[in-house]
């Protein structure tokens, strides 16, 4: 899975040894044939700028679209019809906002702290590597090509798991959709995102059931004090959830495995065999 979180999507023509492992795939084969896995990166202009600087706020950021404007130094009409050359090239992919506006009484005022909010879109990679080369090496693609590589090194030691908790999250949503899929199928998945908070996950099933969901790729189990804080979080937020579904790279504490709550769903490394990626 670590793999595939930097390296998924990338053609037959690079030959990757995965008996190595992935920190020496990154020194010994990417770093020392840096020109190579840029060449991958089609086509070529995405690496010039304004594109190069859009795709860098997107895969550094938190997907949404004004952050993503302003983190690229581009207008909103600007970065709308960037974005669109980009979905069309396939290289992004946009997630529309599910938060229902506030609904406000005619003769109520709007609150202040909601007159400047703006309900957005997040702009998302579809390709794992695209995300892992502008937003980890494309910063310092040049002083990697001149051999200077520890910077580079430093960053993404640092925030390694945030690049693969990504693609964990999106696997998790496969794999909640494929457990659905004989019995009460999906109708409607993805992250979610309001004014309060932010979910990796909220789905809902063909029967009306929410499924609300939260993922960690941590180096440690994952305890019930998370399902409380995401219990809470549903809370400010308002949503009425039927089930509780929670991924962990690492398991589960004592706690949660032996829990008899009927509403809550738990999903490991194992259960994501059932995915071919």
């Amino acid at each position: 899975m670590e793999f595939f979180a930097i390296f998924g999507g990338i053609d037959s023509s690079i030959e990757i040894d995965f008996f190595d492992t992935l920190d020496e795939v990154i020194l010994y084969q990417m770093l020392v044939d840096i020109k190579a896995y840029e060449a991958l990166i089609s086509p070529s202009y995405l690496l010039e700028a304004p594109y190069r600087n859009l795709l860098i706020a997107v895969a550094r950021g938190d997907g949404k679209l004004l952050n993503i404007f302003k983190r690229a130094r581009v207008n909103e009409t600007t970065g709308g019809e960037l974005l669109s050359e980009l979905a069309d090239l396939g290289i992004l992919q946009l997630e529309p906002s599910r938060e229902a506006p506030p609904k406000m009484h005619p003769k109520h005022k709007v609150k202040k702290h909601l007159r400047s909010y703006r309900i957005q879109a997040k702009a998302r990679f579809k390709v794992p590597f695209f995300r892992f080369w502008f937003g980890f090496v494309e910063p310092y693609r040049e002083e990697i090509i001149q051999g200077k590589t520890a910077a580079f090194l430093k960053n993404f030691s640092q925030h390694q798991d945030r690049c693969a908790g990504l693609s964990f999250e999106q696997l998790s949503n496969d794999l909640l959709a494929d457990f659905f899929a004989q019995n009460d199928p999906l109708i409607s998945r993805g992250s979610f995102w309001d004014r309060h908070s932010e979910y990796d996950l909220l789905s809902v099933t063909r029967s009306g059931k929410v499924i609300l969901g939260e993922c960690k790729f941590k180096g440690r189990r994952v305890c019930k004090n998370e399902l409380n804080k995401l219990k809470e979080k549903a809370s400010n937020s308002g949503i009425s959830v039927d089930i509780y579904a929670l991924f962990s790279r690492n398991g589960f504490s004592n706690e949660l495995r032996h829990s008899k709550e009927e509403n809550l769903l738990l999903f490991d490394l194992e259960d994501f065999k059932r995915l071919q990626f």
